[in-house]
């Protein structure tokens, strides 16, 4: 389903000289993994060490200086920018630490946005049923800023889900909550997870989290030293 090859990132150096021998500090030193469809895997890995330059490789929110990504057959690090728009549009869901919801829409509109912009049929009633799924039934016209932060992650929730998308990704979704409302996010996002048979790429520094995906993939210093497959 997802696949890079010898994936490296390089950046600018701050401070150094654009010729010089240290102008390029390098992120990710040539990953390759496979993820098989319905796979659920976590991302570990110290601050620092790469894991969310790597999911923003795999979903096409950016590219490598070097090797491939390719997804459903098709090499996304070969995309232009617009036609990777339309491949995460098409493809994948996305929750974030921040939430990244739009201030100005409540709930509900915040949820509804996917289904519009790809012209999906009754979006409304969809988008609907899954903010009641999410527990969120009774804060539909609520906007982001008088919801909680875990009411907020689950609005995040019920918008990467609505879609019904192949592959999410997750990047440290439960960052910005406290213990009790994170593991409430996570439980939830597990559930959801398994009704639709998503596959599951998730970024985290927790090894609770962790330990509800089948493999574990750790990085370190840019480098993918462990692939763990969880125990049955």
């Amino acid at each position: 389903m997802l696949s890079a090859e010898r994936v490296t990132k390089t950046v600018g150096a701050p401070g150094a000289s654009a010729t010089g021998p240290d102008s390029q500090l390098i992120i990710l030193h040539e990953i390759s993994l496979q993820v098989r469809a319905a796979e659920s895997i976590a991302i570990l890995g110290a601050s620092g060490s790469g894991k969310s330059t790597l999911l923003s490789l795999l979903a096409g929110l950016d590219l490598p200086s070097s090797g491939s990504v390719v997804a459903f057959g098709e090499s996304i690090s070969a995309m232009d920018e617009d036609a990777r728009a339309r491949w995460r549009a098409g493809h994948i869901g996305f929750v974030f630490q921040s939430f990244h919801l739009l201030p100005a829409l409540n709930a509900l509109e915040n949820v509804m946005l996917p289904l519009e912009l790809t012209g999906v049929a009754e979006a409304r009633a969809r988008a609907e049923a899954m903010l009641r799924r999410v527990g969120m039934s009774q804060r539909l016209l609520h906007y982001p800023r008088t919801l909680s932060g875990g009411e907020q992650q689950r609005v995040a929730l019920a918008r990467a889900f609505v879609s019904m998308p192949r592959l999410l990704f997750a990047d440290e979704p439960t960052g910005s909550l406290d213990a009790a409302t994170g593991a409430e996010v996570i439980e939830l996002m597990f559930e959801l997870n398994r009704e639709q048979g998503t596959t599951l790429v998730l970024v985290t520094h927790d090894e609770r989290t962790a330990r509800n995906c089948a493999r574990r993939l750790r990085l370190a210093a840019g480098r993918l030293v462990g692939d763990e497959v969880a125990a049955t």
